[in-house]
This record gives structure tokens, C-alpha cells and sequence, in this order.
């Protein structure tokens, strides 16, 4: 090959602001999203696990593949773009270059960053719903403890936003946690009135 590897690190060590960004936001989605079917499973008095397990699921997985195509090609076409640009202001075809090479890498990390990120959040989220289908016995609601681990997922998603910012982490997760719990309250009006 024609690029140095070294310079093709280099562009993806750069690229992990956009991987954060993509990681809290879809992540971020994927958790409330878990935490509202959840919610609203529980208001309803849902009993049967495996159909709100098979709904999450789906919600999961749709994600999943939301995640990681939009964001490969939004970043493919971004990428493609800039690679168009930059060689029609040198003059040169870049394709083989390192940065041409990175153009191409680089959408395929960000997708897989994005897609993964609700995917693994809602998979950990829905442990207690598996565990209670396994005839695990549960002190609460399996429901609830879904919830809780929904609640605790957020919370460590401000606590991370915290850190890139190097603003306080136990402000930065409060704050997503009480958007969360803001979006539960709604649920449960909602629900109850219905």
C-alpha cells in the first residue's frame, strides 16, 4: 500500500470526537428509548416478559441498524466531499493517500461506534427482564429493576459527558438523570391517565 498506517492512526485517533459525540448521543437515545418501552410496559401491567423482551428487542436492534447506517453514510459523504475539495485544491488525486485511506476507514469506525452504542446499552439494560425469564427471583418488579438499571445507564452517560468536559461529573449526571426521570414522570402521567 501506498499510505503510511502511522498517518492512518493518526486520523482515526483525530476521528474520536466524532465517535464520543456519536457514542453519547445514540447511546444516549438507545438508553431512553429502553428506559421509555420499559416505563411504559410497567404502567400498562405488562406481565408476560417475553413480549415486552421481544419488543425491546426489536427497538434494540432497530437502532442498531439505524445507527450504523446513518452515521456511515452521513460520514461517508462528509468524508467523500472534504477528499473532493482538498484534491481540487492541490490538483492531485488523493485516493491512495493516507488521508484518502483514513476517507474510507474512518465513516466504517463511526458507524460501528453509533450503532453499537444503543445496541449495548439496551442490551445491559434489559438484564433484569432476561434474568426474571430465566426464573430468577427478583426482590422488585423486574420492570423496575430495569428501570433503575436504565436510571443508573444515563447517569454514567453524564458522568462520561462530565469528563470530556472536565466540568463537575456528578452535576454532569444528575443532569442527564433528571431528564430521565423527567421522561419517566411523563410516562407515568400519561400512562395512568389513559
Amino acid at each position: 500500500m501506498l499510505f503510511d498506517k502511522n498517518l492512518l492512526i493518526l486520523h482515526i485517533h483525530r476521528a474520536k470526537s466524532i465517535a464520543r459525540r456519536y457514542l453519547v448521543t445514540n447511546g444516549f437515545d438507545g438508553a431512553l428509548t429502553m428506559l421509555g418501552m420499559i416505563t411504559g410496559f410497567y404502567t400498562s401491567g405488562m406481565t408476560e416478559l417475553s413480549v415486552a423482551i421481544s419488543a425491546c428487542l426489536g427497538a434494540a436492534v432497530a437502532l442498531f441498524i439505524s445507527g450504523l447506517t446513518s452515521a456511515y453514510l452521513s460520514e461517508k459523504a462528509e468524508r467523500e466531499k472534504e477528499l473532493r475539495e482538498l484534491e481540487q485544491a492541490l490538483l492531485t488525486d488523493l485516493k491512495e493517500s493516507d488521508y484518502g485511506q483514513a476517507s474510507k476507514y474512518l465513516p466504517i469506525f463511526v458507524a460501528l461506534v453509533n450503532g453499537f452504542a444503543p445496541l449495548l446499552l439496551s442490551l445491559v439494560i434489559l438484564l433484569p427482564l432476561f434474568f426474571a425469564k430465566q426464573l430468577y427471583v427478583l426482590p422488585l418488579s423486574p420492570f423496575i429493576h430495569a428501570i433503575i438499571v436504565a436510571l443508573i445507564c444515563i447517569f454514567f452517560l453524564g458522568v462520561f459527558l462530565g469528563n470530556i468536559s472536565k466540568s463537575f461529573w456528578l452535576w454532569s449526571g444528575l443532569r442527564t438523570l433528571i431528564i430521565a426521570i423527567i421522561t419517566v414522570a411523563i410516562i407515568l402521567f400519561f400512562g395512568r391517565s389513559i
